[in-house]
């Protein structure tokens, strides 16, 4: 079988990774995604073969819809070559657009029903789409899929980063803490106007934890510019694409925005905080499990901090392990319906 991955985002390398290993054993995979500075290193980190069609969109509406037509009519003419007997994405516009134009069959995954304009142009034209079991059904109905065509699997898209990867998390007591902060999506069509600025946040911390080392993880070229302007040599700020196993291994607190790191943290058992610049179902379980702290104010994130340095911090190894002990693969559930289908 011909099989096509399209990989949009950081998260995505490492949650199709496994995938596509296993199934290149026995299928021809071809994988694309998109110049965007994260995906682009983070796919060389992990010597991935992907092939890079179109760009990014950036922030503004009218950008966003230029790239996804550009890269729209790019992708029709690879895919096309490559006849592809299956799409595998994470919801993809621009492969749901291609894949129905070209009649090939889409399986998608998505955990961010919250992705509203991602969702109304990808759920209408895929076939079957595969979800983590804590998300209801009609959170995606509702964009025109039928319910029989969702198949909730028992994990959240976290651990599948965790059962593939081996983090050799760091157990040896140190006199000053790593404190890692991850700054949000800002550049996504379903980020919320009226938060808490991630800047005021890290500002608050690297003025009142200064003394332990506080490292700011950013997405974009114009974090990284902003975040040396205002700290200067007072907090480490990260300009290279990291692979998150290697940072979060020697991480003693990470305060995330509720986003895939936040999860692949707390489900290592490593104190986590989240901000929730982007409220979804996959925080909210998080935070209802006690594996992550919700706190938005930059003066409670400051208190959790303290409270957690004063602590053993012991239930959230605890916790982290059971959880992710009751979880299955969704890549072996994917390889099953391949199979079945």
């Amino acid at each position: 079988m011909k099989i096509w991955f399209d990989i949009l985002t950081p998260k995505q390398v490492l949650f199709f990774e496994p995938m596509v290993r296993h199934l290149q054993k026995s299928n021809e995979i071809f994988c694309t995604a998109r110049n965007y500075r994260e995906v682009t290193e983070l796919a060389k980190i992990r010597k991935m073969k992907i092939m890079m069609i179109g760009k990014h969109g950036g922030s503004l509406k009218a950008d966003k819809l230029n790239a996804s037509l550009k890269r729209t009519l790019l992708l029709t003419d690879k895919v096309r070559r490559f006849k592809p007997d299956l799409t595998i994405s994470f919801c993809s516009p621009e492969a749901a657009r291609v894949s129905f134009g070209l009649g090939i069959r889409h399986i998608a995954f998505c955990d961010s029903p919250h992705a509203e304009a991602v969702m109304r142009l990808s759920i209408p034209l895929i076939q079957k789409l595969l979800i983590p079991w804590i998300i209801p059904k009609n959170e995606f109905t509702k964009y025109g899929i039928s319910a029989k065509n969702i198949i909730q699997y028992k994990a959240i898209d976290a651990s599948v980063i965790i059962r593939y990867n081996d983090y050799n998390i760091s157990s040896n007591p140190k006199q000053k803490k790593n404190i890692l902060i991850r700054l949000e999506e800002e550049q996504a069509a379903y980020v919320q106007k009226n938060r808490t600025n991630a800047l005021t946040i890290v500002r608050e911390i690297v003025k009142k934890i200064g003394d332990h080392n506080v490292m700011i993880l950013p997405r974009y070229d114009s974090q990284i510019a902003t975040l040396k302007h205002v700290l200067g040599n007072r907090a480490k700020v990260l300009d290279k694409v990291v692979d998150s196993k290697i940072l979060l291994r020697d991480t003693d607190i990470f305060v995330g925005s509720g986003g895939t790191m936040t999860a692949e943290s707390a489900l290592l058992g490593i104190p986590t905080i989240s901000y929730n610049a982007v409220p979804n179902l996959v925080e909210k379980y998080l935070v209802r499990k006690k594996l992550a702290i919700r706190e938005t104010k930059p003066k409670r994130i400051i208190s959790a901090i303290e409270k957690i340095l004063r602590s053993d911090n012991a239930h959230f190894k605890n916790r982290a392990k059971s959880v992710m002990d009751s979880m299955e693969d969704p890549v072996k559930r994917l390889g099953q319906i391949i199979k079945k289908d």
